[in-house]
C-alpha cells in the first residue's frame, strides 16, 4: 500500500547491515526508558500494537527483517496492561483478494494479509487479548494507519461505523503506546495520526522494526515522529 507522499506502506523488505540483534532503523537512544508495568498504571493510558502478522514477519509475504523480534517486547507491555486492566489495542491489515495495492490491479505488491488467510493472522506467539481494529478492507481504498480502521467484528468482518480515535475517546484513553511494524510505515503512519488526533504518543523503540528499503528510513521516520511531538521510549530489547 502507498502512503501519500508515493511511498510504499509494505516494501519488498532489504536486509540492513550491521547488528542483527539490533534494533533496526532505529536511533543509538531513545530517550527515557518506561517501564510498562509503570506505564500500565496509567488509568489514561493504551498500548497499541501495529500489524504484528505473519505476512510482515520472517517468511511472510511481505516480510520486515527481524519483524518476530518484536513480539517478546510486546507481550510484557499486553501483560502488564491487561493485569492493570488497560485498553489494548491490535491493528491488523485485511485486504480483499482484489485490493487496489495488489499487483493484477495495477499495485506495486504481491497479495499480502488477504481475509482469513495465514497471512493475515496474528504472529503465533503474540498474545492477543485486546480489541482489533481492521484496515485495508475496502479493495478501492488504500489504508495504512490505524486510525483509518474499524471494529472488528467475529472472525471476518467489521463495523465500518466504529473508528479507532472515536472508539478510544470513550474507554478514557489520552495517552498512546505504541509498537509493532513497521517503524518507517504504518507505525509511522499511525503515530502521526494519532497526534493528530489529539493523543500523548510514546514510541517503545524496542518494540520496532524498519523495512529500511532506503538505508536510514527507520531512524528518518522515528526523528519525524518525534519533531511531531511523540516521545521515543526505550527499555527492554529483545
Amino acid at each position: 500500500m502507498d502512503q501519500p507522499d508515493g511511498r510504499p506502506a509494505h516494501p519488498h523488505p532489504q536486509e540492513p547491515g550491521g547488528d542483527p540483534g539490533a534494533t533496526v532503523g532505529t536511533p543509538t537512544a531513545a530517550g527515557a526508558t518506561v517501564d510498562p508495568d509503570a506505564a500500565a498504571r496509567d488509568p489514561e493510558g493504551a498500548l497499541v500494537v501495529v500489524d504484528v502478522q505473519n505476512d510482515f514477519c520472517p517468511g511472510g509475504a511481505l516480510a520486515v527483517p527481524q519483524g518476530d523480534r518484536v513480539v517478546p517486547v510486546l507481550n510484557r507491555w499486553i501483560d502488564a496492561f491487561r493485569r492493570a486492566g488497560r485498553v489494548v489495542v491490535y491493528t491488523q491489515d485485511w485486504h480483499p483478494q482484489d485490493h487496489v495495492s495488489f499487483r493484477q490491479r495495477g499495485g506495486p505488491w504481491p497479495p499480502h494479509c488477504i481475509q482469513g488467510t495465514r497471512g493475515a493472522a496474528f504472529h503465533p506467539d503474540l498474545l492477543v487479548q485486546g480489541t482489533v481494529f481492521r484496515k485495508g478492507f475496502d479493495a478501492d481504498r488504500e489504508a495504512y494507519s490505524g486510525f483509518d480502521g474499524a471494529l472488528a467484528r467475529g472472525e471476518t468482518g467489521v463495523e465500518p461505523e466504529v473508528d479507532l480515535a472515536g472508539w478510544l475517546r470513550q474507554q478514557g484513553v489520552r495517552r498512546l503506546y505504541v509498537g509493532g511494524l513497521a517503524t518507517d510505515y504504518c507505525v509511522r503512519a499511525t503515530v502521526l495520526d494519532g497526534l493528530r488526533e489529539g493523543f500523548q504518543v510514546t514510541v517503545l523503540v524496542p518494540a520496532v522494526r524498519a523495512v529500511d528499503v532506503s538505508p536510514g528510513d527507520g531512524r528518518r521516520a522515528l526523528e519525524e515522529m518525534q519533531a511531531r511531538g511523540a516521545v521515543l521510549a526505550g527499555g527492554e530489547a529483545p
